[in-house]
């Protein structure tokens, strides 16, 4: 691997960490594709940024393309080599993006599942008869009331959340902030679990272990595949999947996409976008079981 290329690589990965504040996990992304440019661009015998075309990268792409690489990762190594080229023409290092006009091959996209809203209420509704129950059905409520990324869930603290507002102060992709509704039930289960607990210091975590310490996202997963298996769902279930089904179910109602976009914190709308989709397709079933003129006629 070029030292020099590297060495800029890892400037780059340290600006993404300590100024814009991106996950851990994004930034392991971002160095499994760029250690891939920079062997790349070592194997083609070029040691400078600038020395770099377009060329370059479509053989690039093409070459791990060949080497079996699917689509996604395509697009996720490519991603990281034009925020990568993007840093350095803002570091003066250099003049023109190579990365400008590349494309990776088209991606087809996957709609998210969701649960419908009869499969939601069941799995959630989970019989509080003990401490444990008591937490998982607040931790279920909050992410299909709110539509909460797990992370953003494990990070919550009691002074993030104001039951007598119906908020939740969320630090989301990129540290950036924003506050989302608590529906009446997560609140309900919320101020349970609260009671349950006693007195809580501002800064604690909201969800505890049996160990006193913040509940992970993988106990947290399992917990919920626990439940869903008790309440008679059957889904694979996982915690984004609330976040999908609270995205579809307020679209579905509203039709408002950018208040769905704010209440997800996408940065972008066109990620939102993949909603519409769902909706459509419930749009349609129904039109197909209620217009005269679109019913199939019975065999």
């Amino acid at each position: 691997m070029d030292a020099p290329l590297a060495r800029d690589v890892e400037r780059f990965l340290d600006y993404l960490k300590v100024e814009r504040h991106y996950s851990p996990t994004t930034v392991v992304r971002y160095r499994h594709g760029l250690n891939k440019l920079v062997a790349y661009v070592g194997d083609v015998g070029k040691t400078q940024w600038t020395a770099l075309l377009g060329q370059d990268l479509r053989q690039w792409i093409a070459r791990e393309h060949r080497r079996g690489a699917s689509p996604a990762s395509l697009h996720n190594i490519l991603s990281a080599a034009r925020s990568l080229f993007r840093w350095l023409l803002r570091e003066g290092a250099l003049k023109n993006d190579p990365s400008a006009g590349v494309r990776a091959p088209k991606m087809r996209r996957k709609l998210p599942h969701v649960l419908d809203v009869d499969e939601a209420a069941r799995l959630v509704e989970i019989p509080t008869d003990s401490p444990d129950a008591v937490r998982d059905r607040a931790i279920m409520e909050l992410l299909y009331s709110s539509g909460l990324r797990i992370a953003e869930l494990t990070a919550l603290t009691w002074r993030d959340l104001d039951l007598a507002d119906g908020t939740v102060r969320v630090t989301g992709k990129g540290n950036k902030t924003r506050i989302v509704p608590v529906g009446s039930q997560a609140r309900a289960a919320l101020d349970v679990l609260q009671a349950q607990g006693g007195p809580a210091e501002p800064a604690s975590p909201i969800f505890l272990g049996r160990a006193g310490k913040p509940l992970g996202a993988g106990a947290i997963r399992a917990r919920m595949k626990a439940w869903a298996q008790v309440q008679g769902v059957d889904k694979r279930v996982y915690p984004h999947l609330l976040r999908h089904s609270f995205a579809s179910h307020v679209l579905e109602s509203s039709g408002d996409l950018r208040a769905v976009q704010e209440l997800l914190g996408h940065a972008d709308i066109s990620t939102t976008q993949i909603y519409t989709h769902l909706d459509f397709q419930h749009l349609a079933r129904v039109y197909d079981a209620a217009h005269p003129r679109a019913r199939r006629r019975k065999t």
